[in-house]
């Protein structure tokens, strides 16, 4: 046999597409192991594209996620997620993705790693990126997990079954803090921004304050050149100043502003009240053509702490919803953050995703 070939399956999870494998079909976490994940996707690629992989040349289809036997007790699954670099060797294991974090239940249910119940399965994940607890609230049906259901999720056409997310106590993923510098706003590259981590560490600027409206397309945002060497300068900055190690995926960096009318990729007009803040967030150096599930959670949760950028921009009360919009749409997200003793703490963000098995079989590599 000329390829090798690996068991694998090929899944959508909310916004993001991604090969899944069982951590029992790879080599150990090392060299070996990321060689195999680039093969698969087809990185790197000079011309962008992966056309020698399954990946599909943007951050949110160069994805990958192993499952694994629980190390956390009362977990049912380990779940690491490897986000892999399109134009270079390079896999990234800093952040978790909260999009492909949607299709880990549906799998596990699926390869009888947790007992199925009708109606709805509970499947308790282990994040190995950021050490925390995710709880997944599956539809099931005949034992299987639903594909179908009336769940509208913006980016993503028709309907499916709504799966719930809980992140069990988010802040601090990736600094060890929910506000890594213990200040709601600092000053990098001469802009305000705020530093949060919940879920993954964040970085927030005004969109006034880098020459935005905020309600540009993601093509306008990537075509301009100097808006995108500024953003990552900020980016490079606040990843020195939260005292982690910098890399291509984290920290990511968004614009926010007020709510205001925009129109999403699909055509459909929002008005200024159908959002509370309205955002665009950069993953691996491209405006993403949704919003970053875990970027998401930590805006929900940056919009709860008072004198942060994002509190400053946002219309939601508290206790409600807050309402993301984003070129999608307008994504719903539920942050439940405390003060005791005048430090916040994240409790948990509840989403809310879609997520199907595409194709399984063998991934091969030549």
């Amino acid at each position: 046999m000329t390829q090798r070939r690996i068991p694998a399956v090929y899944m959508r999870g909310g916004t993001s597409r991604c090969l899944v494998f069982h951590e029992r079909d790879l080599p150990p976490a090392g060299r070996d192991r990321d060689a195999v994940l680039l093969a698969a996707l087809g990185s790197p690629d000079p011309s962008g594209r992966q056309l020698d992989g399954l990946g599909g040349g943007i951050s949110s289809l160069s994805k990958a996620v192993i499952i694994g036997p629980a190390t956390m007790p009362g977990a049912d699954v380990d779940y690491t997620f490897a986000q892999v670099e399109v134009r270079k060797p390079e896999v990234d294991y800093t952040g978790n993705c909260g999009n492909c974090s949607s299709a880990v239940g549906p799998f596990a249910i699926e390869e009888r790693l947790v007992p199925a119940c009708d109606g709805e399965t509970v499947v308790r994940i282990h994040n190995t990126n950021t050490k925390k607890l995710i709880v997944a609230r599956v539809p099931v049906q005949d034992g299987e997990p639903r594909a179908r259901g009336d769940f509208d999720l913006p980016g993503v056409a028709g309907r499916g079954a709504r799966i719930a997310l809980d992140f069990v106590e988010p802040g601090g993923a990736g600094t060890g803090r929910l506000l890594p510098t213990g200040r709601p706003r600092d000053t990098i590259e001469g802009v305000e921004a705020s530093l949060v981590d919940a879920s993954i560490p964040m970085v927030f600027v005004r969109a006034r304050d880098v020459g935005l409206q905020g309600t540009e397309s993601p093509t306008a945002m990537d075509g301009d050149a100097t808006l995108c060497a500024r953003l990552e300068a900020i980016r490079v900055g606040a990843a020195r100043l939260m005292g982690i190690p910098g890399s291509a995926a984290t920290p990511k960096i968004a614009v926010v502003t007020a709510p205001v009318a925009f129109t999403a990729l699909d055509g459909v007009a929002y008005d200024a009240g159908a959002s509370d803040v309205v955002g665009r967030a950069i993953s691996m150096g491209n405006c993403h053509r949704a919003f970053p599930l875990t970027s998401s959670m930590c805006l929900a949760v940056a919009a709860r702490v008072e004198d942060s950028l994002v509190h400053e921009v946002s219309t939601a009360e508290p206790g409600a919803d807050v309402r993301l919009g984003h070129p999608s749409g307008v994504l719903p997200l539920d942050a439940a953050v405390t003060r005791p003793g005048g430090d916040y703490h994240a409790e948990r963000v509840t989403v809310y995703r879609t997520a199907r098995r595409l194709m399984e079989g063998w991934v091969r590599l030549p």
